[in-house]
C-alpha cells in the first residue's frame, strides 16, 4: 500500500530546540522558509528519499465531511456520534486487540503508536477474510490520523475513510505529496506554536541533509534506506534557552544544496517512478487542502537574481521582484525577513537606513505620481482642442503633419498610456506605503525583542550570580565543618555533623 518503507523507520527522539529553531524561519505568505540566505523548502525528493513515501499516482484529493457516522459504522462497525468525524482512540485500539498493550514506562506517544503498528500487522496476517479488511482500515484510521496525519488531541479524524472503502485502490494514492502539504498546513497553522504534530521523523532528517552545519544529528547506520534509518537525534542537554541561541548562530551557514548526489535507486523500487516529480512546482494535495509547492521560487532565491520571480501572497496578490543584481535582491529580501530570519549576533540589518531610503523612495514616488497626473490633463485639452478643429471642417491641421483624425488618434493613445502610467505609479506608491508600514513594524517588533533579550539575560545573569554565591557560601560552610573537626578534640568529633 505504499506504506512498508516507513513501518521500517526505527523510532527517533524529539528534538524540540531544532523543531522551533526551524518554525521560527516558516514563512506563511511564501510556504516556505525565510533563511538568512534564501527561501528553502522541502520537496517530493526529500519525501521520496528520507521516508519512503509515494510522491506520485492518484492525488489524495476530495472533500471532508463534518459527519462521518453512517460511513464509520458501514467501514470500521464503529459508533461514532452523530454530526462527529472523530472516533475515540481507545474504541478503535480495542477493536484491533490493542488497548490492552498499554504504553511502557518511559514510552512516548510516537514510540507507543509505532510498537502498535508492528503489533497490528502481526494481528492482520493471523486474520484472513472479511475480519481482516475490516481491522486493515480500522488500522489505517489509526495510522494516518494519529502517526502520518496526526492532529492534537486523542481522538482520531476520519476524513481519509472515503479512500479506504476500496482496500485494493489505497496504495495508488500519492501519499507523500499529501504528507508535504500536512507539514506546510501544520508550519502556517500558528506562529505561537513552535511543536510539529504528527511524523517529526521527516522534518529532523531534512534538517540533518540539509543544515549539516546545525550538527543535530548523528549518522549511525549509513547505507540503509530510506534515509531516516539511518540516522538519530543527537542528545544535547543543555538547556532550551541556550540551543536556540545556537542554532540561530548556525542557521546562517550556507545550506547542502545537493544531499543526494551519489545516491542510486538500488533497494528503493519507489524512486524510479517518483524521478520526473522531482524539481517541479505543483500543487499539493491533501482532500480538500491544496497548496503550492514552490520550488521556483526557492531555486531562483538561492540563485539571488529575481527578476522573474513572483512571490505568492495572501487572496491571490501575486508580488514581483523588481531587483536586477544580487546585491538589490539581497537588499530587499533583508528588508521583507530582517527581523525574522537575522537573529543571530553576526548578521543584523540595518532596519535604520531601510526606513530611510524608503521614505526618500516613497517621496519621489508621490512627485513623479504629481507630475503624471498633470500630463494626461494637458493631453487631454490638447485633444480636445483638435476634435473642435475636426468638427469645423478646418485643415490647417494638415501644414502640422496629417489630419486632425490622424492627430486625434495620436493623442488619444498618448492619453491612454499616460492613464495607464499614473495607474501604475499610484500602485508603486500604495507598495512603498506599505513596505515603509511594514518597516516600522518591523523596527517596534525589533526594539520590542532586543528589550525582551535584554531583560532574559539580565534575570539570567542575576540568576547564575545567586547560584555562584550561594555554591560560595556552601565551599566556605564546608571548609568552616572541616575547621571544625579538626580543631576538636579526638573524643568530641563524632559530635561535629
Amino acid at each position: 500500500m505504499g506504506f512498508g518503507e516507513i513501518f521500517r523507520i526505527e523510532r527517533m527522539r524529539v528534538d524540540p530546540a531544532l523543531t522551533q529553531a526551524l518554525r521560527s524561519m516558516w514563512d506563511t505568505e511564501a510556504s516556505a522558509f525565510a533563511f538568512p540566505w534564501a527561501h528553502m523548502i522541502p520537496s517530493l525528493e526529500d519525501v521520496s528519499q528520507i521516508i519512503g513515501l509515494r510522491v506520485y499516482g492518484r492525488a489524495v484529493s476530495g472533500y471532508t465531511y463534518p459527519c462521518y457516522h453512517d460511513l464509520a459504522e458501514h467501514l470500521l462497525d464503529l459508533p461514532v456520534e452523530r454530526r462527529s468525524s472523530l472516533v475515540p482512540r481507545v474504541a478503535l485500539q480495542e477493536s484491533l486487540g490493542l488497548y490492552e498493550a498499554g504504553k511502557n514506562a518511559g514510552e512516548s506517544e510516537d514510540e507507543y503508536l509505532v510498537r502498535l503498528a508492528r503489533v497490528s500487522r502481526r494481528e492482520l496476517a493471523s486474520e484472513p477474510g472479511p475480519q481482516a479488511d475490516l481491522d486493515l482500515r480500522r488500522f489505517l484510521v489509526l495510522f494516518l490520523g494519529r502517526l502520518l496525519f496526526a492532529t492534537r488531541g486523542d481522538v482520531v479524524h476520519c476524513r481519509f475513510l472515503p479512500l479506504l472503502e476500496d482496500l485494493g485502490e489505497v496504495g495508488g494514492y500519492a501519499w507523500g505529496a499529501a504528507f508535504l502539504a500536512h507539514q506546510f498546513d501544520d508550519f502556517s497553522a500558528s506562529e505561537r506554536q513552535m511543536s510539529t504534530s504528527g511524523f517529526y521523523t521527516f522534518l529532523q532528517v531534512w534538517a540533518y541533509l540539509h543544515l549539516p552545519a546545525l550538527g543535530r544529528g548523528d549518522l549511525t547506520r549509513p547505507g540503509l534506506v530510506p534515509i531516516a534509518r539511518r540516522w538519530d537525534s543527537c542528545r544535547d542537554t543543555r538547556h532550551l534557552v541556550d540551543q536556540l541561541e545556537r542554532l540561530q548562530e548556525a542557521i546562517d551557514n550556507y545550506p547542502y544544496l545537493d544531499p543526494y548526489l551519489g545516491e542510486g535507486d538500488e533497494g528503493q523500487s519507489w524512486l524510479a517512478p517518483a524521478r520526473p516529480y522531482f524539481g517541479r512546482s505543483v500543487w499539493l494535495h491533501a482532500l480538500n487542502l491544496v497548496l503550492p509547492l514552490n520550488l521556483f521560487l526557492t531555486q531562483r532565491s538561492r540563485g539571488l537574481r529575481q527578476s522573474v520571480v513572483k512571490f505568492p501572497e495572501r487572496k491571490g496578490k501575486v508580488v514581483r521582484s523588481d531587483a536586477t543584481t544580487n546585491d538589490a535582491y539581497l537588499q530587499a529580501y533583508a528588508l521583507k525577513y530582517g527581523g525574522k530570519v537575522y537573529k543571530s549576533t553576526r548578521h543584523q540589518v540595518d532596519v535604520t537606513g531601510e526606513i530611510a531610503s524608503l521614505r526618500a523612495l516613497l517621496q519621489s514616488a508621490v512627485q513623479d505620481r504629481e507630475a503624471a497626473q498633470r500630463q494626461p490633463a494637458e493631453l487631454r485639452s490638447e485633444l480636445e482642442r483638435v476634435r473642435g478643429i475636426g468638427a469645423g471642417g478646418a485643415s490647417s491641421s494638415r501644414s502640422a503633419g496629417g489630419s486632425p483624425s490622424l492627430l486625434e488618434a495620436r493623442l488619444t493613445g498618448a492619453v491612454l498610456r499616460d492613464e495607464e502610467a499614473q495607474r501604475h505609479l499610484e500602485e508603486q506608491e500604495r507598495d512603498l506605503e506599505l513596505a515603509y508600514e511594514h518597516a516600522m513594524e518591523l523596527q517596534r517588533e525589533r526594539d520590542w525583542f532586543w528589550g525582551e533579550v535584554q531583560t532574559t539575560r539580565s534575570e539570567r545573569d542575576q540568576l547564575r550570580i545567586r547560584a555562584e554565591a550561594a555554591e560560595a557560601q556552601v565551599a566556605e560552610m564546608a571548609r568552616e565543618l572541616a575547621t571544625l573537626r579538626v580543631q576538636r578534640p579526638p573524643g568530641d568529633q563524632e559530635e561535629v555533623t
